[in-house]
């Protein structure tokens, strides 16, 4: 079914009804299968999401990648709702990469940045509210009853009067003859039965099972497996290397130089690894051979000294600042990070004269479809591209570079290949969460109040590389997000941006430019709290009283956690709120520090506005899931460097937070009418800063670099 190779008029003789979304320059045109048949414009291309079938089967496409977030199940809810379905007879079909399952705001393919709810809601419901509509529509003519007359229940159409009921199956052929409504009638909320309820997830029975294919299940008769020898330092090139010692080892089938790495492909993964294993590889030194940690620290908190692009501008803040009772400046320096996935890189690629299949898992349909289009030269319509289940993304597998090296190992042997990434070879080759450092000044009047904040950051440019067309008066966005659109209340403040230019690769971590301004930011308010000498809480609120959903989980936070409530000597708490991807979240941590200065965060309380709740259950998950990604981040994680490339290699020398040092975590989903929010990413950003203060409670030592030492 979701062959691309499978033409329009066999797919309708074994559909039932099918329902397409046109996305046009005017907005969203609702289609049936039948009208989609007259339609060959290239000007418009269907995003078909919803069959009924003749079987009682319901299929759902869903167009965003499942890495854990529930999308599998939280996407297909929303078309469910709308046609009144019922919940067992959903089936869940992953979207071919294609221009037809575009993201209908980004105009891509593509999962990241908390967008598969709040890009895909209305659509959906539109799709889901239309189908329900026709069938109505269908079951009125058939039984000869007004519409009015008829409702939907359970994947059935009911005359209330006569309660003679017609299943959906039962009518899909007559009502994929009718017209599609334009502006379907959605439901009400206070008539949904399944948006709200935390249906268990789609994905768990067979990732428990063992039956989800990930990337690295995949298997294709014929397959070679590949390995990549490659450089440890940036720039470095390949003096020499022995071919033929690798090509001498049995199942060794091929040695191919790509002139900055070599390809080794064999029968069996571990012959692969040895016939690499004796390359006896020899790199150039690179092209920066002293780069380390001392060199990339000094080079930021250097750049702190250089003027700074505006980037947000309010009042007078050198008047405000010189004019303030008290006021204090603070420099925070963090590290650059790794994704970590738990599945390392890989892609199976098949490439073929006329044609090319790959298997991968990745956040970026569009960009793998782009790859290969490249590297092959073939037509999309000759492509294929079959999303896995993604074992961890958070921004990773956005990149496609695993992609490129898989088509053109195939390429070369005339083989299916399965390219396997090695641990090492994730940690030293990733687009790292870029390391950044701001300057912060703040100052405040006699009677506490925050008058001034003049904030300055450092930090390499994600966007320069990926979407420069989104660098905007040499801005880039994700560096100062949660900074030009921070939410206090301040009646002078001034934001400026410092581009540093490092041989390191950066890409999107999970919630971005947030993941690091959110430390500094609320770390700082507990500094000026303190400064002015106020309960960080209180002194939060006050800066807030033309944000309500901000301050309510604060109060929600707080109320929950016991604010107020004493602890015992060496135990602090503190409190962070931020908002990130449309939602408000706060955290408040209980940390205690041991003799040996080591951390250990006891408990978070977590409250969060996303507006509409699609899914409870999947809600509480991500928030856990991000609070624990920040709890590592801030307390474990950082990449080190060392002549000229990524000293770290696996995790003996990249630790991760265990299950055995997870906290006691306590989501507080509020209710609220607003349009749904992300909720992949914002979990993360509060709870670092929420750690700081709590330790700076504890023990009067202000932690501005991660991790955290004492």
């Amino acid at each position: 079914m979701t062959s691309r190779l499978m033409t329009r008029r066999k797919f309708l003789k074994i559909a039932g009804l099918t329902i397409a979304v046109l996305i046009t320059p005017s907005g969203y045109k609702l289609l049936s299968a039948k009208e989609m048949e007259k339609k060959t414009s290239e000007a418009f291309v269907p995003n078909i999401w919803l069959q009924i079938m003749t079987s009682d089967e319901i299929n759902i496409f869903v167009n965003k990648s499942e890495m854990g977030q529930g999308v599998y199940t939280s996407l297909p809810m929303i078309i469910a709702e709308e046609l009144d379905a019922d919940w067992k007879q959903i089936r869940l079909k992953v979207a071919p990469a294609s221009d037809e399952y575009k993201d209908p705001v980004w105009g891509s393919q593509a999962t990241g940045g908390s967008t598969s709810i709040r890009h895909m809601t209305e659509p959906l419901r539109k799709a889901g509210a239309a189908a329900r509509e026709m069938l109505i529509k269908a079951a009125s003519e058939i039984l000869g009853v007004p519409q009015s007359e008829c409702e939907t229940h359970m994947g059935e159409v009911v005359h209330t009067k006569s309660s003679k009921r017609i299943k959906y199956s039962g009518l899909v052929q007559k009502a994929s003859l009718l017209a599609v409504p334009q502006n379907p009638s959605l439901k009400r909320e206070e008539t949904f039965k399944l948006i709200g309820t935390s249906l268990p997830r789609i994905d768990i029975p067979d990732k428990v099972q063992g039956a989800a294919v990930f990337g690295m299940d995949v298997f294709i008769p014929d397959m070679l497996y590949a390995v990549m020898a490659r450089p440890y330092a940036y720039g470095s090139k390949i003096t020499s290397f022995d071919e033929q010692a690798a090509l001498h080892i049995e199942g060794v089938t091929h040695v191919i130089n790509f002139n900055d790495k070599i390809a080794v492909c064999a029968d069996k993964p571990d012959l692969a690894w040895k016939g690499k294993a004796v390359l006896r590889v020899k790199w150039s030194n690179g092209t920066s051979p002293n780069l380390d940690n001392g060199l990339l620290e000094k080079q930021f908190l250097k750049s702190l000294d250089n003027h700074g692009i505006k980037a947000r501008e309010e009042g007078e803040v050198s008047t405000a600042l010189s004019h303030a009772w008290k006021k204090i400046e603070s420099t925070y320096l963090l590290p650059y990070l790794s994704h970590a996935t738990m599945e390392p890189m890989n892609c199976t690629a098949h490439v073929r004269k006329d044609r090319c299949e790959i298997w991968v898992p990745t956040q970026n349909q569009t960009g793998a479809l782009q790859v290969v289009k490249k590297e092959t030269g073939l037509r999309p319509d000759k492509i294929k591209i079959n999303t896995t289940y993604l074992g961890g993304g958070f921004g990773r597998r956005f990149e496609t570079d695993v992609v490129e090296e898989a088509v053109k190992i195939s390429k070369v042997v005339g083989r299916p290949v399965k390219l396997i990434w090695t641990r090492e070879e994730d940690m030293q080759n990733d687009f790292y969460r870029p390391a950044n450092c701001s300057r912060i000044s703040g100052g405040i009047d006699k009677a506490g109040n925050l008058t001034a904040w003049s904030h300055k950051i450092v930090c390499p440019s994600i966007f320069a590389r990926i979407f420069p067309g989104m660098v905007k008066d040499g801005i880039d966005p994700a560096a100062v997000e949660g900074l030009k659109n921070m939410e206090y209340e301040i009646p002078n403040i001034f934001v400026e941006y410092v581009r540093v230019d490092t041989p390191v690769p950066v890409g999107f971590w999970r919630s971005v430019g947030s993941s690091h301004n959110a430390f500094t930011v609320e770390s700082f308010i507990d500094e000026l709290a303190d400064l002015a000498q106020r309960d960080p809480l209180e002194f939060r609120l006050s800066l807030l009283n033309k944000n309500q959903r901000a301050k309510k989980v604060l109060e929600v936070a707080a109320e929950k956690a016991g604010w107020s409530k004493p602890l015992s000597k060496g135990e602090g708490r503190g409190i962070a709120q931020h908002l990130s991807f449309d939602s408000y979240v706060a955290q408040v941590a209980e940390v205690s520090v041991n003799k040996d200065k080591s951390i250990k965060v006891s408990r978070v309380i977590c409250a969060v506005d996303c507006g509409r709740i699609i899914n409870p259950a999947i809600i509480t998950a991500q928030m856990e899931s991000g609070i624990i990604m920040g709890l590592s981040a801030a307390l474990k994680e950082s990449v080190a460097f060392s002549k000229g490339g990524v000293q770290t290699s696996n995790f003996h020398d990249y630790d991760l937070m265990r299950i055995s040092e997870v906290p006691d975590i306590e989501v507080h989903i509020l209710k609220s009418n607003e349009k749904s929010g992300g909720i992949g990413e914002p979990g993360l950003p509060p709870i670092a800063p929420a750690v700081a203060n709590a330790v700076f409670k504890a023990t009067g030592a202000r932690l501005r670099n991660l991790p955290m030492t004492l």
